[in-house]
C-alpha cells in the first residue's frame, strides 16, 4: 500500500536501523527531575529528517522532563505501514507517537492500536477539516493533522497566462503550449501506474466532472465521464504519453522539473524544487486544482497524521509532542525548511508567505482536499480501484465496464468483512 505519496528524489539509500526501540522513565539522581523517554516512529529522509529532528531539539529544551527517541521507518509508504503493524501486533507499548499516511488511522483505530484523543479535548477546528476527517472512526479522533498534501495541477505561467478552469480547457491549452514550444514532450503529466497514485489521480479527475469517490455508487454517470477523459487525454486529445502508464510521482517530478511537460499533476512538495535556484521552471510555475467543469474541483488528499499508541505507559508525554509538532511556530519552520504544508490555518501568515510565497497558491488547493475513503478496508478498496483504473487506461476494459467491475469487488469486499 502506498502512503501519502510524497515522493521526492533525495538520493538513494537504505533507512539505518532504529536508534532505540524501548521506552523508559528514568530514575532521579542528584536532584534531578525523572526523565519520561518517548519513542516516535516517523519516516523522513533529508530535509524532511532534519526538520524532524530541529523540532525535537525544540521540544526537548522546552519540556526537558522528557526524552524523544526517534525510530525511523522505511521511506516507503509500503514498508513503513508493515513495520508499524508488526510492532502493534506484538503489543509493544513503544512507538509511543507514529507518524501514520491519511489513508492509516481507521484500519489502526479498529484494530484496537490507537489511543483515543477526546480525553486530551484536541482543537479539531485548528485544522483544515478535510484531513481532521482522516483521523477519525467511529465518531472519535484517533490521530491529528501533521502536515497536509493535496494533490493539484502545476502549469507553465510562461505559456499558459491563464489557468484552465475547465477540463476541456486543460486540453485546449496543453494542445496550444505543445504547438507554440516544441520541446515540450507532454502537454500533460500524470501518475497512470496501478499503484496508490492512479487512486488519488482519479480522485482529481472525478472532481472535474462532479462525481465522487462513493463507494457505494462507484459507476455512476459522472465517474464514467472522468475515468474515460482521464484515458482520453492519452488515447484521443494525446497530451499525455503512453509512458504514463508506468509513472509515478517521480516520473511526473521529472517531467515538469526539466521543462518537458505544459500540465503536471503532483503534490505540493514540487513547488519548492519548482522555485529552486537553478529550476528550468522558476518564476514559469502556477498550481491550481484540476479544474472543474461543474465549479466545484477537488484535490486528493495526502499528508500524514499522527497518533499514539494505545498501550503506551506515557500518554501525557506523548501528546505534548503532538502539540508541539502541530504548533503554528514549529509548522512554519518546517514549511520554509522542508517545503511541508502546515496541517494547522494558523500558520498560513504573511511571515509564511514572505519567506515561501508559493504557499498561498497552496492553501487554496487545500480547501478543496478531499480525502480517500475513511474505512479500515480501504487497502483491499485501493486494490480493487488500481486495478479497475488500469484496466480502463490501457483499454482493456472500457471506463464503465471497468468501474463496474471495480463496484461488484468492493461489495463483496465490504459484505466479507462482516460489516
Amino acid at each position: 500500500m502506498i502512503g501519502s505519496l510524497r515522493s521526492r528524489t533525495i538520493g538513494a539509500g537504505v533507512v539505518g536501523a532504529a536508534l532505540l526501540l524501548s521506552a523508559c522513565g528514568a530514575s532521579p539522581s542528584g536532584g534531578h527531575p525523572a526523565v519520561t523517554t518517548i519513542v516516535f516512529a516517523s519516516q523522513g529522509l533529508g530535509l524532511e529528517g532534519q526538520a524532524t529532528a530541529q523540532a525535537i531539539k525544540g521540544f526537548e529544551k522546552a519540556n526537558p522532563s522528557i526524552k524523544v527517541q526517534m525510530l525511523t521507518l522505511s521511506p516507503s509508504s509500503n514498508s513503513a505501514y508493515q513495520q508499524l503493524t508488526q510492532r502493534f501486533t506484538a503489543g509493544s507499548p513503544t512507538p509511543d507517537v507514529v507518524t501514520t499516511d491519511v489513508i492509516w488511522p481507521a484500519t489502526f483505530a479498529k484494530a484496537g492500536w490507537l489511543m483515543p484523543l477526546g480525553r486530551f479535548n484536541p482543537n479539531t477546528g485548528a485544522f483544515f477539516s478535510g484531513q481532521i476527517k482522516s483521523g477519525q472512526y467511529r465518531g472519535q479522533q484517533y490521530a491529528m493533522p501533521w502536515f497536509i498534501n493535496a494533490e493539484g495541477i502545476y502549469y507553465r505561467t510562461d505559456l499558459i497566462p491563464t489557468p484552465p478552469t475547465t477540463p476541456a480547457a486543460l486540453v485546449a491549452d496543453a494542445k496550444a503550449a505543445m504547438a507554440r514550444d516544441p520541446s515540450l514532450k507532454e502537454g500533460f503529466a500524470f501518475e497512470g501506474a496501478k499503484y496508490e497514485g492512479a487512486v488519488t489521480a482519479l480522485i482529481n479527475f472525478l472532481g472535474g466532472f462532479g462525481g465522487q469517490l462513493n463507494l457505494k455508487d462507484l459507476a455512476s454517470p459522472a465517474n464514467v465521464q472522468a475515468l474515460t477523459f482521464m484515458r482520453d487525454t492519452i488515447t484521443r486529445y494525446h497530451i499525455t504519453p503512453a509512458a504514463a502508464l508506468g509513472w509515478q510521482e517521480p516520473n511526473v517530478q521529472s517531467a515538469w522539473l526539466s521543462g518537458q511537460a505544459a500540465f503536471a499533476m503532483n503534490w505540493p512538495y514540487l513547488f519548492q524544487l519548482s522555485e529552486a535556484s537553478g529550476s528550468s521552471v522558476r518564476n514559469k510555475t502556477g498550481w491550481i486544482p484540476f479544474p472543474s467543469s461543474t465549479g466545484t474541483p477537488q484535490a486528493a488528499l495526502g499528508g500524514s497524521d499522527l497518533a499514539i499508541n494505545a498501550k503506551t505507559q506515557h500518554p501525557r508525554a506523548a501528546w505534548k509532542l503532538i502539540q508541539w509538532l502541530t504548533s503554528p511556530a514549529v509548522q512554519t519552520q518546517r514549511a520554509v525548511f522542508a517545503g511541508d504544508p502546515p496541517s494547522v490555518l494558523a500558520a498560513y501568515t504573511p511571515a509564511l508567505y514572505s519567506k515561501a510565497p508559493y504557499f498561498r497558491q497552496e492553501k487554496a488547493v487545500f480547501k478543496y482536499a478531499t480525502s480517500r475513503p475513511v474505512t479500515p478496508l480501504y487497502p483491499q478498496i485501493s486494490s480493487a480501484l488500481q486495478t479497475a483504473i488500469s484496466a480502463a487506461l490501457s483499454g482493456q476494459e472500457s471506463p464503465a465496464r471497468a468501474l463496474a467491475g471495480a463496484q461488484t469487488a468492493v461489495n463483496g469486499i465490504v459484505s466479507g468483512s462482516g460489516g
